[in-house]
This record gives C-alpha cells, sequence and structure tokens, in this order.
C-alpha cells in the first residue's frame, strides 16, 4: 500500500512516511493509491471478533509497511480494556427500530476522537523509528475543542515527542477547556488564540509549510507532523468504526449480510464521515451518507449546490466541535470523486485560499451526491431534539449527536428512506453539560457552576458521568497562554524553548 498526494499525484511513500510527515510538502493530503476490497464473507468473519480484532483485520490492509508485531502493539496498546468504558470500546445501541447510535465516546477524553488519538501515537512512534531518523516530531494541533484533549491525552509523555494544542479562546465548551488547560505531561502545551477554529487551523497549515520554520526545527533535530484529521494516521482508524458497526448490526440481528445501511455523521471538518466513504468504497455495503451540520452550514450548502463558499457569517454554538468553515477533509474526497485529479484540486485549493470560495462542476457534484445527502439543524432544533429524544426514549444526547439525529428525522421525511440507519454520536452529553441540562429543562437554566450543573444533569437524566470528566474538578489550570492568529508562530517557538 502506498499513498500520494491530492496536489501531486506523482509522489509514491509509505504509510510511515505519510503519518510521520503528516502533510504533503506542496499542501496537498496523503491518501491511498488503490482501496482494499472487503468480500460479504470477510465481514461476516469480522462480527465475530472482538474490536481490537476488528481493528487489525482493517488496519493492517493499509500499514503493509507494519510488521505484524508492530501492529499488534499499537492496535493492542490503544484499545486495551482500561481505557474504554465500554467492553466493546464503540458500542451500537438501538434506539427505536432502525434508528441506532454508534457509541464514539466510551474513551479516556469522552470524545469520538479518542478512536483515532489513542492509536496515533503508536503509529507515530513506529513510523518515527522507521523514518525520522531520531527526531523529536512536534505535533502540532488546532481544535475546535475535542481533538486537543484527545492528542493531548494520548501524546502525553510519549518519547521523543513534544505536542502543542491552539484553541479559540471563546469557541470551547467550559468542560473541553478544563481539560486541555489542565493536562498533564512534561511534553505538553497549550495555548488559546484570539480567533475561531479555522484561524488555528489556517495558522497551522501556513507553519506546517514554512520552509524557514522547518529548517529551524531541522537544525534542533526535529520535525513537524499532525495529530488533525490531515494526518492519515488520525483517518485510517477512524475506518474500523464503521465496519465495526455494520458487525454489531449483523450480530443484533437488525440487518442480514449484504443489507444497505445509512450512515448519518455529525461532521465540520469531513474527516469522520470521509472515513465512512472510504469504508463504502472498500466493499461495506453503506447506501447513504448523511452529512449534518450545524449552523455553519458551509457543508449542506456544497454538497446540495457544488458551490463551497466560507465567506459568511461565523457562528459560535452549542456544538463547537463543528464550528468550522474550512472543511479539510472534502479535499480528499474531491481528489477521488474527480478521478485523482490532483489539478483539480491544486486550483480548487488556491481558490479557497485567494478568494475564500470554489465552484465544482455539475458532473462532479452530481456524483458526489449520489453518495452524499446533507441537512443542517439549528439552535433552537438541537435544543428540541435533546429534549424530544429523551423525553420519547430515556436516551440523552450531546448536542453534536442531537444534529444528526434531527438531520436524519428531516431526512426520512423528506425521502420516506428508512433502512436500517447508525447515527454517530461522537460526545458524551456530560462534556457540554450547561446546553444539554438546558435543553432537558426546556430552555431554564440554573445558575450553577460547571460541576454542580453535571450532579444536576445527572440526577434529573440518570445517565452516567464519566469518571475522566468528574475528577477535573480536583485538578489545577497549568495553562494560561493566549496569542493572536497571527502570532502563532512565535507562540511555537516559545512553547519549544527555542
Amino acid at each position: 500500500m502506498l499513498y500520494t498526494s491530492t496536489r501531486d499525484n506523482s509522489i509514491r511513500i509509505t504509510a510511515a512516511q505519510a503519518i510521520a510527515q503528516g502533510i504533503s510538502k506542496e499542501g496537498g493530503l496523503f491518501v491511498p493509491c488503490e482501496l482494499p476490497q472487503f468480500s460479504l464473507d470477510k465481514i461476516k468473519e469480522m462480527a465475530a471478533m472482538s474490536y481490537i480484532d476488528r481493528a487489525k483485520t482493517v488496519l493492517k490492509e493499509f500499514l503493509t509497511d507494519f510488521t505484524e508485531e508492530e501492529l499488534n502493539y499499537c492496535v493492542e496498546g490503544a484499545y486495551q480494556a482500561d481505557k474504554f468504558s465500554s467492553a466493546a470500546v464503540a458500542p451500537t445501541v438501538n434506539i427505536d427500530g432502525n434508528k441506532n447510535i454508534l457509541e464514539l465516546w466510551h474513551g479516556p477524553t469522552c470524545a469520538f476522537k479518542d478512536m483515532a488519538l489513542q492509536l496515533l501515537p503508536y503509529l507515530m512512534t513506529v513510523s518515527a523509528k522507521k523514518t525520522a531518523d531520531g527526531k523529536t516530531i512536534v505535533i502540532l494541533v488546532a481544535t475546535s475543542g475535542d481533538t486537543g484533549k484527545a492528542a493531548l491525552e494520548g501524546f502525553k509523555d510519549v518519547d521523543k515527542t513534544k505536542i502543542l494544542v491552539f484553541y479559540p479562546v471563546d469557541g470551547v465548551s467550559p468542560m473541553q477547556k478544563l481539560q486541555m488547560t489542565t493536562q498533564e505531561g512534561e511534553n505538553v502545551s497549550v495555548c488559546a488564540i484570539n480567533g475561531n477554529f479555522d484561524d488555528a487551523q489556517s495558522a497551522v497549515k501556513s507553519i506546517f509549510t514554512n520552509d524557514d520554520i522547518k529548517a529551524q526545527l531541522t537544525e534542533k533535530n526535529m520535525m513537524f507532523s499532525s495529530a488533525n484529521s490531515i494526518n492519515w494516521g488520525r483517518l485510517v482508524p477512524q475506518i474500523v468504526y464503521y465496519f465495526s458497526t455494520y458487525c454489531d448490526m449483523l450480530s443484533m440481528g437488525k440487518i442480514k449480510a449484504g443489507d444497505e445501511i445509512n450512515i448519518v455523521v455529525p461532521t465540520g471538518n469531513f474527516g469522520n464521515i470521509l472515513a465512512a466513504y472510504y469504508a463504502k468504497e472498500m466493499g461495506l455495503p453503506l447506501k447513504k451518507l448523511i452529512c449534518a451540520s450545524n449552523s455553519n452550514n458551509v457543508l449542506t450548502d456544497f454538497l446540495k449546490s457544488g458551490e463551497y463558499d466560507k465567506n459568511r457569517s461565523f457562528y459560535t454554538t452549542t456544538s463547537p466541535s463543528m464550528d468550522i468553515l474550512i472543511s479539510s477533509n472534502l479535499e480528499r474526497l474531491l481528489y477521488h470523486m474527480s478521478g485523482n485529479d490532483d489539478k483539480l484540486v491544486e486550483n480548487l485549493m488556491n481558490s479557497l485560499s485567494k478568494d475564500g470560495k470554489y465552484a465544482v462542476s455539475e458532473a462532479l457534484i452530481k456524483n458526489i451526491q449520489r453518495v452524499f445527502d446533507a441537512g443542517f439543524a439549528t439552535e433552537n432544533e438541537v435544543d428540541e431534539t435533546i429534549k424530544a429524544h429523551f423525553d420519547k426514549y430515556g436516551y440523552l444526547c450531546d448536542t453534536h449527536t442531537a444534529v444528526a439525529v434531527k438531520v436524519y428525522d428531516e431526512y426520512v421525511s423528506r425521502t420516506g428512506d428508512d433502512i436500517p440507519t447508525v447515527i454517530d454520536s461522537t460526545a458524551s452529553p456530560y462534556k457540554f453539560s450547561k446546553s444539554v441540562l438546558s435543553a432537558v429543562l426546556g430552555g431554564n437554566t440554573p445558575e450553577l457552576d460547571e460541576f454542580a450543573m453535571v450532579d444536576e444533569l445527572n440526577r434529573i437524566t440518570k445517565a452516567e458521568i464519566p469518571a475522566s470528566l468528574s475528577s477535573l474538578k480536583e485538578k489545577s489550570v497549568r495553562f494560561t497562554n493566549v496569542c493572536d492568529k497571527e502570532n502563532m508562530s512565535e507562540m511555537v517557538f516559545s512553547l519549544l524553548n527555542l
């Protein structure tokens, strides 16, 4: 298995090189040159496996330069039982009829990013030994809330790595901020920026491709890499849980082998739903991939019209991990759907950088629409969905999951397509306790501090509080840095003591 770049498909590198490097030198994203194919018989075999064995079965097809021992070390280390509160790691829960929830938040930071970021440090360590010649890898992360904590937790005290996380100062929930600013570990640093997630992400990409900065790191025997989903090592573990949920549906008797299911994903950066696209292309019987956005509905507009335009109002919502107007992983989809047209992708991304927008051909958007549907939910609809879902089913959704539930219900109403469906649940409701409590109470938010709100939400709903969140009450804040987006490169050097 070799990898190429979305902006230069003459490139051929190994998985270890792609993971260690993070992003291609010309700014493109690494993608596999071809996708492995999974037969129905193989998928049926996986249904009897544990999550760890399902992960090994999928990942060995992509990480062909890893030995069996290296793959076992990575996967078994990432998904060991004491890290996840569910023995299934990512359980599928039937809510009603054909509506099922894939709970991706049973890891140590209570968000779906753990599914990849518990594995990435292992992949990175093995990859660095193969390719990085003893360099210290500096993991540079922009986060809209969940990636930051999951990356910090995954990389803390990992040998020969340092991790720097930047988050929008007013763009994360109080619990997300506490998770990051209290992070333990000798090799971690956290800084807020005056700006939104897109500002942080754009600055990180700029730093990655700045030759002067890279040269200064090289002098110190360091190199950059990424824990954002621009890194293939962050994206490939997410393919696993779509195979796993299909296997769960088989085991639950909700489908027979070969039956198609729909997948609904709340997404801002497009990586989570792109992983479902890869699974579909590999032979998993997925029918429609339904992209759910919040009020920052740039993806919904693109998937309906073929026009991508980030020149619009930016909303700070109660689902902050989706408060994104530049969806990086859409670049990978455009590459695949255009027949691997790297020059087209380069031109589109240049237009996005220069003008903040681009438009694709009618043929290309129709090709995309054969696979994808899209919708969005307003803030009021998110609140109404959390309350209605809890009142009807006794199931408590966080704000991001509620976006997906609302979009799914609207999709079924609009199309009549109510085949068995899996909805991604991306975070514990306790990461957004104020918003969820307010919704459950019909808009009445009591004047309580963050942890009192957690307790009140637990008293009302009886939903279990994750231990990793309740323990934050006892931790001290370590990081209080704030910088302007224009000064992020200087802050990088300051945090690295260079």
